[in-house]
């Protein structure tokens, strides 16, 4: 590649709209996942991804625990459903139907759990930028998050991010320290189809926003009526 491929104006010739169909095609998958291993070279790839987002002072603040034991998979499956029914028992009418439906984790049927972690002392005690944002470094977690996602969509792979869990139960589980926060648990490999509308919107759980409903010119707009 010579030095003109590389200047601003050569990358912007270059056609940006697969960024943005990876962007509309990534999905939270939950019943897509086919098992199959996931090639070395492509996980590799995905955790570099992951670790190349920006992150609060260059703290870099995440750690990826890759979990493949059935056994350590089924034991937290088995607390994600427990969590599940408690959710679920405050739920009552035409809510708790529509619940009723909607599979909240792809645990056992993903090649591979991937936990993402939060180190709140990577990088201290002087962390640029974060004196006045304490969750600074959380949110460059999530940055590196949706990195693993988007790459992972690009590479046919599906992700689904476990919410009903813990946080306690996960430390002990995977052994973290204390200081440590597990921010996610992700599902990832190979799919059969990413479906063309997310799931909980399919079920009637809630439906997306229009863009206009949530961009505020100037100021913030109180228009409580969303």
């Amino acid at each position: 590649m010579t030095t003109a491929d590389q200047s601003p104006r050569a990358h912007q010739q270059r056609p940006i709209s697969d960024l943005y169909d990876v962007i509309n095609r990534r999905r939270d998958v939950r019943s897509e996942f086919t098992g199959e291993e996931i090639p070395s070279e492509v996980l590799r790839r995905i955790l570099g991804a992951a670790h190349s987002a920006p992150s609060v002072g260059l703290s870099q603040p995440w750690d990826f625990v890759l979990v493949r034991d059935e056994a350590t998979r089924r034991a937290f499956r088995e607390h994600v459903l427990a969590e599940r029914s408690v959710f679920a028992a405050q739920l009552s009418g035409e809510r708790a139907t529509t619940f009723s439906k909607i599979k909240v984790e792809g645990i056992v049927e993903s090649s591979l759990g991937i936990t993402v972690t939060y180190d709140p002392d990577r990088g201290s005690p002087d962390v640029l930028g974060r004196h006045a944002i304490a969750d600074a470094g959380l949110y460059s977690v999530c940055l590196a998050i949706q990195n693993l996602w988007l790459s992972a969509t690009a590479e046919g792979l599906g992700v689904g991010w476990v919410s009903f869990y813990r946080e306690d139960f996960l430390r002990r589980l995977l052994d973290i320290p204390s200081r440590v926060r597990p921010v996610a648990w992700l599902c990832v490999g190979p799919v059969r189809e990413l479906a063309t509308t997310p799931d909980l919107e399919r079920h009637g759980w809630r439906k997306r926003l229009s863009l206009d409903d949530v961009v505020h010119d100037g100021k913030y707009r109180h228009d409580f009526s969303r």
